[in-house]
């Protein structure tokens, strides 16, 4: 499990990480969201003391990252996929890691199999694709069999097959009790793979859910599309305050302010006839969007000539 608790970092005049307070448990998969400049890369640079805080504590089942004496065989992370000297071997490079914590050689094979770079384990780095130093470095964040694995963008760069591949492994890691946690901007990609969310913006924490729940609670403003024979008599007998009623068509109703089950009970006890009740789809993005709001650092802008 990592817990941070009231987590800071200030660089000058900015605090990156603002007393961020939050926990990643075992067993599922956890996505940590959030626009650019939101802190994500720092606040993982503070749990595996890369950077010393300014307050506040980072602990990994209980401990500080430094406090661990053989670290591979606890953490794995991938921060930064092209940090490897590119005159290496991806078997060379695996095997100098594997040494500095008495690992034996079957290890790297096992992890260049794992990762699909057996048939690349001889060539140097220098040469490899962006994908390829992706899966190199989750080859060396799970190259101690650790129990906790921390992963910053690790599908950026790979192709269709290895998004898929990585989600897959992701699920397995987690589904084996460890401890998972990543970060992406492919929020397609993370609907399928995560199962828990840490949301932040401007270095504080906005929302720990599930996506499961920030979906649903995404969906519940959103709006319900109507058909009917009977539209008309319809929107009387839903007729409230909060409640508006768009016409898009002859007898198809777009309706805010109701959910479908409501809208299906009002109808029902009039015995209005309804031929299609279909609540608004909200995607993870939507609701993230929905969710962070003004959060991101950058902000793009969009001018209209007169």
């Amino acid at each position: 499990m990592i817990e941070t608790h009231e987590l800071t970092k200030q660089y000058g005049e900015k605090r990156a990480v603002d007393e961020l307070t939050f926990s990643v448990p075992r067993g599922v998969v956890t996505g940590f969201l959030g626009p650019n400049g939101a802190g994500k890369s720092t606040t993982m640079r503070l749990i595996l003391g890369l950077d010393r805080p300014t307050g506040g504590t980072a602990v990994i089942n209980g401990r500080r990252y430094a406090d661990f004496g053989a670290p591979l065989h606890e953490v794995g992370a991938l921060l930064e996929a092209r940090s490897i000297h590119p005159g290496r071997t991806a078997e060379s490079h695996l095997a100098t890691m594997a040494k500095t914590h008495g690992l034996p050689r079957r290890r790297v094979k096992e992890v260049l199999g794992l990762v699909g770079l057996e048939g690349v384990a001889g060539k140097r780095v220098g040469t490899f694709s962006l994908g390829m130093f992706q899966r190199l470095g989750v080859a060396t964040a799970l190259l101690g069999d650790p129990e906790t694995v921390i992963l910053d963008e690790p599908a950026n760069g790979l192709d269709p097959e290895g998004i898929r591949w990585i989600r897959n492994l992701l699920k397995e890691l987690a589904g084996e009790g460890r401890t998972v946690f990543l970060s992406s901007h492919l929020m397609a990609e993370m609907a399928q793979t995560a199962e828990r969310l840490v949301v932040v913006g401007r270095g504080r924490l906005i929302a720990e859910t599930t996506v499961e729940e920030l979906v649903r609670e995404a969906s519940a403003n959103g709006s319900v599309l109507v058909r009917s024979p009977q539209a008309g008599e319809l929107v009387a007998a839903i007729a409230g305050p909060a409640v508006s009623s768009q016409a898009l068509e002859h007898g198809l109703l777009e309706v805010r302010g109701l959910s479908a089950a409501q809208i299906g009970d009002a109808a029902g006890q009039r015995g209005l006839t309804l031929h299609e009740l279909t609540p608004s789809k909200v995607s993870l993005e939507d609701a993230f969007m929905s969710l962070v709001g003004d959060a991101g650092e950058y902000e793009g802008a969009t001018e209209v000539a007169a």
